[in-house]
């Protein structure tokens, strides 16, 4: 759709893989990090979607029946039940899993709805901004719109940030502001003044790391992907445009097929990975060196 219109227009592969990864924003940042500007795109389809994920486990709950329950409902309640299972495991609390398992839950669902916009056609729903952009009175040439959010590097950091906050709360609220700080200072090389620096050091490394980590790697398995749409979209915007090449019309549709469902794999086990982190990294918060 948008490939073939693209290539009509004189654009290069490079600058329509270059249109596609570019965000709906207020302006282009002027650095890596930039935190006055803001993705307008991943903004909307993060809350979209999270309200949709709410509504559907709401739906669940609101339809059980203790009878024989129907194909949503077993479901709800074998995703339900695996997260508490998994929570169980690692949280040991039973007062803390009050919280922690709903929060798995929702990690789960609400990324792996994020992931599952990434089967939608690459160039479907930026098509359909573009002509509303271009009936706005604005140029549709730069009606930009990504609508994978997990393949927005500051909605993955965010995530992880949240989950960086919520191990610090756990890391209080289970040994105390004191027991807390002396343990950022004891461990993990010992209790001794002379290894304080380096114990403190290893600690905040530790944080930070175990932060990014847990971001990029979602980010990178969703940026990945989200190019490897483009580039067989193009397969099938190049054979279009020149009606030659059979092969790759043939390559397009193989290639989109194959790449749809081995994704399908992908964005669920991206999305189960995110929540076991999460609760490792909770756990970890409950456990004292």
């Amino acid at each position: 759709m948008a490939a073939e219109n693209a290539a009509e227009q004189g654009q290069s592969a490079g600058e329509y893989i270059i249109h596609h990864l570019t965000h709906y924003q207020t302006a282009k940042p002027s650095s890596i990090a930039d935190f006055t500007v803001f993705n307008f795109d991943s903004i909307f389809f993060s809350i979209a979607l999270g309200v949709i994920g709410c509504w559907l486990l709401w739906l669940g709950a609101r339809k059980a029946t203790s009878g024989v329950p129907g194909r949503f409902q077993a479901a709800v309640e074998v995703l339900v039940e695996m997260v508490d299972q998994q929570a169980k495991g690692i949280v040991h609390s039973a007062t803390s899993r009050k919280l922690v398992a709903p929060l798995a839950l929702t990690v789960f669902v609400w990324i792996f709805m994020l992931n599952a916009m990434d089967l939608l056609p690459v160039d479907l729903l930026p098509f359909l901004w573009a002509k509303i952009y271009g009936l706005a009175g604005h140029d549709p040439e730069h009606a930009y719109l990504r609508v994978v959010p997990t393949a927005d590097l500051s909605v993955t950091m965010g995530l992880s940030v949240s989950v960086l906050l919520i191990c610090l709360y756990y890391n209080v609220k289970i040994k105390g502001l004191g027991g807390w700080i002396h343990e950022l200072f004891t461990a993990p090389f010992g209790n001794h003044w002379a290894l304080y620096p380096f114990n403190f050091a290893m600690q905040i490394i530790e944080f930070v790391a175990k932060t990014i980590s847990h971001g990029m790697r979602l980010f990178g398995n969703m940026y990945a992907g989200e190019l490897i749409f483009l580039l067989i979209a193009l397969m099938g915007g190049a054979w279009s445009l020149s009606g030659t090449g059979i092969m790759l019309a043939i390559g397009h549709i193989i290639a989109g097929t194959v790449w749809s469902i081995f994704h399908i794999l992908i964005i669920t086990l991206q999305a189960f990975v995110f929540m076991m982190l999460t609760l490792v990294y909770i756990g970890q918060a409950h456990d004292a060196h």
